[in-house]
């Protein structure tokens, strides 16, 4: 009987297994490091656009559209129609911090749900949360003081902070974590770290101008006060200093094809950025040239801050 039941049970076909499991979708999120490098290309545009309509809130005479914060107006936190479309001007620029932010809330998220979290993203995508809380308080200072020149300068560079840091997000989430390994000697090391200071430098100062110009953000804002014209050469000065150093940069990353095509990207971005400048100059600042020319500014720092993590690289940790 025993030998039968054996022969009947072997006759027996096996037991379906049950079918794997199909992923679900916090499943498919928990290992979506494309995604992660998505939403961190996603912070540096949203900033650049942050700067545009930023641009476009001074160009138009908006500045004071919402003449309070954190309310536009002391009744309300939305624009009224009182304030016509200066109101409306200056709440969408406020409106699109919000949309900023809900870019680096879900990276945050996202980040932190890898399987393989990585330390330095999440910390990363932290200071992109600190930065727009950082710019929203900045903001709201320069509403406060009437568009004081100085604060309206600091508003727009903690901007090309948030691009630089946003930039670093990107760039991380495209290389491991391994220790920095260089591709160039000391030498060039400090070469691209000049591009880039003096690129922020040249920033800098064309914020000055801009604050000794005409386009305050509202007729009764006050100026800086400087000669319109020492401060237009002080920043043509640092203009021709940064093309002398990336020309340099041209010829001394010839070995180094990668360094070399970013520093002759930024040689293109910065004649092409000159140029309007000039025009602008000698036009008597029509607006969509100072438009551009500030459009150009944020491209022109992301493709300086670009020569900085070309001369070095972090490979995949084991």
């Amino acid at each position: 009987m025993s030998t039968a039941t054996a022969r009947s049970s072997a006759a027996q076909p096996p037991t379906p297994s049950a079918p794997p499991r199909e992923p679900g979708r916090l499943d498919r999120l928990r290992d979506a490091p494309k995604l992660v490098r998505w939403l961190a290309f996603g912070t540096i545009v949203g900033n650049v656009v942050v700067v545009l309509t930023g641009v476009a809130v001074r160009l138009s005479g908006s500045g004071l559209g919402c003449p309070t914060w954190p309310k536009c107006t002391d009744d309300s936190y939305t624009n009224t129609p009182e304030y016509g479309i200066h109101g409306y001007i200056e709440f969408g620029n406020r409106l699109l911090t919000f949309v900023l932010a809900a870019i680096v809330g879900a990276a945050i998220i996202l980040v932190w749900l890898q399987r393989r979290r990585r330390r330095s993203l999440v910390w990363l995508s932290l200071a992109q949360f600190g930065g727009i809380v950082a710019q929203a308080v900045v903001g709201g200072v320069t509403v406060l003081t009437g568009l004081n020149p100085w604060t309206v300068s600091a508003h727009f560079l903690v901007s090309m902070v948030l691009i630089y840091a946003g930039y670093v997000f990107w760039h991380r989430t495209g290389e491991g974590d391994g220790p920095r390994e260089w591709r160039v000697g000391v030498p060039l090391r400090w070469l691209a770290r000049a591009i880039t200071i003096a690129a922020g430098l040249t920033i800098v100062v064309g914020t000055v101008v801009t604050g000794s110009g005409p386009h305050s953000g509202d007729g009764d804002a006050p100026r800086t006060g400087f000669d319109p014209a020492l401060v237009s050469q002080l920043h043509a000065d640092a203009v021709f200093l940064l093309i002398g150093l990336t020309i340099g940069g041209v010829f001394a990353f010839r070995a180094v094809p990668v360094a070399r095509n970013a520093v002759l990207a930024l040689l293109v971005v910065e004649l092409a950025q000159g140029l309007v400048g000039y025009v602008q100059y000698f036009t008597h600042l029509p607006v969509l040239l100072v438009a551009l020319h500030v459009l150009g500014a944020a491209v022109l720092w992301v493709y300086a801050v670009r020569v900085l993590f070309t001369v070095r690289e972090r490979p995949t940790l084991a």
